[in-house]
């Protein structure tokens, strides 16, 4: 069933601009359990590796948060109650709490990584500590990478991830 919903692909077709051509959108390569991702071409790994740690975290930042928003997403509930349940999982403390139960599973690059989050977190956070805040800018320059060099990889750490229930 799983290799059959990976080889089904979704066509966009816009007859009014281009006649009757259909573009893929799905990459069969992908697997099932990266429902919250969307597929990309993939990137050099050294062009990877050129990366600011900053550009790893913002991409990281933005990962994280849509994967705990598709977690939070069921039973519904009103706005309100989805966004305090998020805000409470994407704030750097939790962030910070989250890294340091991955850390005993992560591979030398991961924690290179983790590293260079670290070392990238330099200005001055308003609200939590420095430490707080360079650990929770690791996590999100590793997921980051991740994203973009093993999409199935970060499933895997982001499973081990213990979220709050949903309300």
């Amino acid at each position: 069933m799983n290799a059959e919903r990976a080889r089904r692909e979704v066509a966009l077709t816009d007859t009014d601009k281009h006649g009757d051509r259909s573009q893929s959108l799905a990459d069969p390569a992908l697997p099932d359990e990266l429902p919250f991702m969307l597929p990309l071409a993939p990137l050099a790994v050294m062009s990877i590796q050129q990366l600011p740690p900053a550009a790893l975290a913002y991409l990281g930042d933005a990962v994280y948060e849509l994967y705990v928003r598709r977690f939070y997403l069921l039973p519904p509930k009103r706005l309100q109650s989805y966004h305090s349940q998020v805000v409470a999982q994407v704030r750097a403390e939790r962030q910070a709490d989250h890294l340091r139960s991955l850390m005993p599973s992560l591979t030398e690059t991961e924690l290179e990584f983790v590293k260079r989050g670290r070392n990238a977190a330099t200005g001055r956070p308003k609200r939590v500590d420095l430490s707080v805040y360079q650990q929770a800018t690791s996590l999100e320059t590793l997921i980051g990478y991740l994203y973009l060099t093993n999409p199935q990889r970060l499933v895997q750490l982001l499973a081990q991830l213990e979220f709050d229930r949903p309300i």
